[in-house]
């Protein structure tokens, strides 16, 4: 590893005593002229004295909260419709598309669907044995497009219609 790639992890990672060295960069190939020396990097400005910027601490209850990766989504009609794999969200960070493994036998023949986030409802577990419920029969969601990572995103939505993920 180069000296001058070490110096700048250094610096990245807060040892500026390490990174208060001069650094040779190695010469181009084919050349014998060792390259440029460049000037020692210098440490970090001292923090302004002052109060410490605020931070803020939630505490999110066990039953406030839960994971929805890998769990298991149900139809209104309680059909198995697959199982929660990603999370597509927009620019602003709000949850956009659900992306869902859905058909196929034991993973065998499934492929990946994008439902509408509003299609999904979250039941409290004492209502109802499964959490998670789109608003759609395995019928409605069976000739969605399957959904392809970097490809542009059909996502069906809760009346069942395919529409385009800006």
């Amino acid at each position: 590893m180069s000296r001058l790639w070490i110096v700048l992890v250094a610096l990245v990672a807060g040892f500026p005593a390490i990174a208060q060295t001069e650094s040779t960069v190695p010469a181009a190939p084919g050349s014998t002229a060792p390259g440029p020396t460049l000037p020692a990097p210098t440490a970090p400005a001292p923090a302004v004295p002052g109060p410490a910027p605020s931070t803020s601490v939630t505490v999110l209850g066990s039953q406030e909260v839960q994971g929805i990766l890998g769990r298991e989504v149900r139809s209104t009609a309680d059909e198995n419709m697959g199982r929660i794999v990603d999370v597509l969200v927009d620019g602003a960070g709000l949850a956009r598309a659900a992306i869902i493994d859905f058909g196929g036998f034991l993973g065998v023949g499934s492929r990946k669907i994008a439902v509408e986030w509003k299609a999904l409802h979250f039941v409290p577990a004492a209502e109802k044995r499964y959490g998670i419920v789109l608003e759609l029969t395995r019928d409605q969601v069976k000739p969605a497009p399957e959904y392809k990572e970097g490809k542009p995103t059909i996502v069906l939505g809760a009346s069942g219609n395919l529409e385009p993920l800006p």
